[in-house]
């Protein structure tokens, strides 16, 4: 019974909740990423350059081979350069954002930070404990 009760208090942290969030959030922007390059960036680069689509670029090392006597095909083995670019567009995106988003969040913590904290008002004792140290010094 300790360990569920530990494994509660683990789970219900505030940074386990956070992380959590984290995670589905990021999956779901990344979903966004790869919709944004392969449907809006990557259509117009690939018609700037003759129409190419990125994801059918691949070096084809072995064809296909169809066996004549039992029909069954083997695979092609390609390199798939088209595809990795387009992972590479997603990745140099993705990073950037994250780039900018902490770059933004560091900002605000910092204007947090350089501002000085409002000097507290004295109190009738810290007044006068202050004359008399004064007049000490003298």
């Amino acid at each position: 019974m300790k360990i569920i009760k530990e494994f509660k208090e683990f789970a219900v942290k505030g940074n386990m909740i956070d992380l959590a969030v984290g995670i589905i959030i990021g999956a779901a922007f990344g979903k966004i990423i790869t919709s944004l390059v392969s449907d809006i960036i990557m259509p117009p680069i690939g018609l700037l350059l003759g129409g190419i689509n990125f994801t059918d670029i691949q070096i084809i090392m072995k064809d296909a081979v169809t066996d004549p006597v039992t029909g069954k095909v083997t695979a092609a083995v390609a390199l798939k350069i088209g595809s990795f670019l387009q992972t590479l567009v997603d990745f140099i995106i993705v990073a950037f954002s994250v780039f900018l988003m902490l770059k933004g969040i560091i900002g605000l913590k910092k204007k947090k930070v350089e501002e000085p904290p409002a000097p507290l008002p004295q109190t009738k004792d810290q007044e006068l404990l202050t004359e008399i140290r004064d007049l000490l010094k003298k």
